[in-house]
């Protein structure tokens, strides 16, 4: 450690400023006689502006700051997986057992259990040339999921010396490379520098949700970036925790970033119990969690996020999919703006720093799909983050800034959440970007006509908006009968397709072909309808058809295509009586 000790000379909440420190920006160092741990953020001539992630009452000028020479960095290998972390990787459960419900000050403990052996089985061998991103060996983490030991990015180019299968632990040295490197399960990683790939490639495949307004009308592909602003209590947790459950990752991401206590214990309880529809584990195996709470220190809240998105990146450079939930990146900015306050610099919108829109680029852009440098498989991050719009406004600047750089937005709106109709997302205000290139995908996939069966609801419910301004003033019932019918189909497609019981056993997971079939069925009754309503038959007779209204029960249903084909029998018979 390069003990290079400096003096505080002042403090102002989480900013404090040192002189005599020799440091380089982002340099991770100890602060105050309790060695709380902090960052340096800006550098003058003789003093040193550090944030401090952790609670700086009691500090007082003239006490020692120590600079460790290090950016922050976390340590990545075995044991990531079933972990629950704070913002800055201290493992929350460890934290507990030495101190009881509250964390101290100066506290710390390593990110990975230092002394748990691992089943560590080599797959190079003396002689093999490794460089950046190679793969050594092999882990079985949790049940089901494989560690793959890999070489950090920057790694140098060399031949093994010597390697050994066997039980070891994160800090013993599995072998050694001809130049002297000394290969270990775990390394560390600077949260700040994305880590290095081969090659990004095209979001060309969906991350399948099981979510039907998501997956059919605004979907997120593999390695893209989605948000989904809201106003308190239209159900942003329980959408990302649906994501989470039911996406097609393999690995899951969440990070509750200055979220309420209330809401982070929930998901801390609710996730350990959790199983995995995939494979009957607990979900707990293939995910991480990071808990940030609210009542925390804010500089942590700035850490957490990219604490969360180098684990993603550490698990995509084994060739798997993740995908990382933020909850929620307004209370991040809220942080950044309470540092850039104390910082005295020029605030932009709404007191917001002026870089606002940079940092949350910079975040948002560490997604992708991509070629990892030392595995053949592909990778990719998906990164859903929720935003907290103050009274639901998304013309603040957070939403905005994030609007323009993520591809998918998922717009929650109160009003719906009022109706019950959840997920509330608004489909008029929701849109998603990945549509065209997404395309082909699902034409291969599910249907040649997939396209053009979701343009035709969207247009409907479009329709339906118009409508609905007419029927305010006037009523239905003066309206033509063929634009009742609309009326009637845009119903439909609201309560049978566009809602979904997230606590229904069956309906909490839609898969695409369900979702196709549910979509042709009402497509179907409008066809036989508009035939109907051309032969002359009245509209009040066609609203009063009972089979229709039956195309919801297959939501509930495991054999859906049995009862949808009932339905479209039964509507057919009630058609040719008219």
């Amino acid at each position: 450690m390069n003990e290079n000790v400096g003096k505080l000379s002042r403090i102002a909440g989480p900013v404090v400023v040192a002189t005599g420190l020799k440091a380089r920006i982002f340099d991770v160092v100890r602060v105050g006689n309790e060695k709380l741990m902090g960052e340096v953020i800006q550098i003058n001539d003789e003093s040193t502006t550090i944030q401090v992630y952790e609670n700086t009452s009691g500090l007082k000028p003239g006490e020692p700051v120590i600079n460790t020479g290090e950016p922050l960095s976390v340590e990545l290998g075995p044991g990531l997986l079933t972990s629950i972390y704070d913002g800055i990787q201290r493992p929350l459960p460890i934290l507990e057992k030495q101190m009881g419900h509250f964390i101290e000050r100066g506290v710390d403990a390593p990110g990975l259990d230092h002394k748990k052996k691992w089943d560590f089985k080599a797959s190079v061998k003396k002689g093999d040339k490794v460089g950046p991103g190679s793969v050594i060996g092999e882990v079985e983490e949790t049940e089901g999921v494989i560690h793959k030991i890999m070489l950090p990015p920057n790694a140098k180019e060399s031949k093994v010396k010597d390697i050994k299968s066997g039980k070891y632990t994160v800090d013993d040295v599995v072998g050694k490379t001809e130049s002297g490197i000394e290969l270990k399960l775990a390394q560390r990683w600077p949260v700040r520098s994305p880590r290095k790939v081969k090659e990004k490639l095209q979001p060309t495949i969906p991350l399948t949700t099981g979510q039907r307004v998501f997956d059919v009308f605004f979907p997120l592909a593999k390695g893209g970036v989605a948000a989904i602003p809201g106003p308190f209590g239209a159900g942003k947790t329980v959408s990302q925790q649906q994501l989470a459950k039911w996406s097609d990752a393999e690995i899951i991401v969440y990070v509750g970033c200055g979220e309420r206590g209330n809401e982070m214990t929930e998901v801390l309880t609710e996730f350990p119990h959790l199983t995995d529809p995939k494979t009957g584990k607990p979900l707990m195996n293939r995910t991480v969690l990071i808990a940030n709470t609210s009542n925390m220190p804010v500089a942590a809240r700035e850490a957490s996020i990219y604490v969360g998105v180098t684990i993603a990146e550490y698990f995509r450079d084994m060739g798997y999919s993740v995908a990382m939930m933020a909850d929620s990146t307004s209370r991040w900015a809220e942080a950044m703006r309470e540092i850039s306050s104390r910082l005295e610099e020029m605030p932009g919108e709404e007191g917001y720093p002026a870089y606002l829109s940079t940092k949350l680029a910079e975040f948002y852009e560490r997604a992708g799909r991509v070629k990892p440098l030392g595995v053949d498989k592909e990778g990719s991050v998906s990164v859903i983050g929720a935003v907290s719009p103050a009274g639901g406004d998304f013309s603040e600047p957070v939403t905005q800034s994030t609007l323009r750089v993520v591809k998918t937005f998922w717009a929650l709106d109160a009003k719906l959440a009022q109706r019950r109709h959840f997920p509330s997302v608004n489909w008029l205000t929701s849109y998603s970007l990945y549509l065209e290139q997404l395309a082909p995908w699902f034409a291969e996939n599910v249907a040649n006509d997939w396209r053009e069966t979701v343009n035709e609801m969207m247009t409907i419910l479009q329709e339906e908006e118009k409508l609905l301004e007419i029927v305010q003033l006037v009523g239905s019932d003066s309206l033509p009968e063929k634009q009742q019918l609309t009326l009637e189909v845009a119903r439909l497609i609201r309560e049978f397709i566009l809602q979904q019981n997230a606590f229904h056993d069956i309906d909490t997971y839609c898969e695409l072909k369900k979702s196709y079939k549910l979509m042709k069925t009402v497509l179907g009754f409008q066809d036989i309808a508009s035939a109907a309503l051309k032969r002359g038959i009245r509209i009040q007779d066609i609203l009063k058809t009972e089979a229709k209204d039956k195309i919801s029960n297959a939501k509930f249903e495991e054999d859906y295509n049995k009862v949808l084909d009932g339905v479209a029998a039964e509507m057919k018979k009630e058609f040719d009586k008219l």
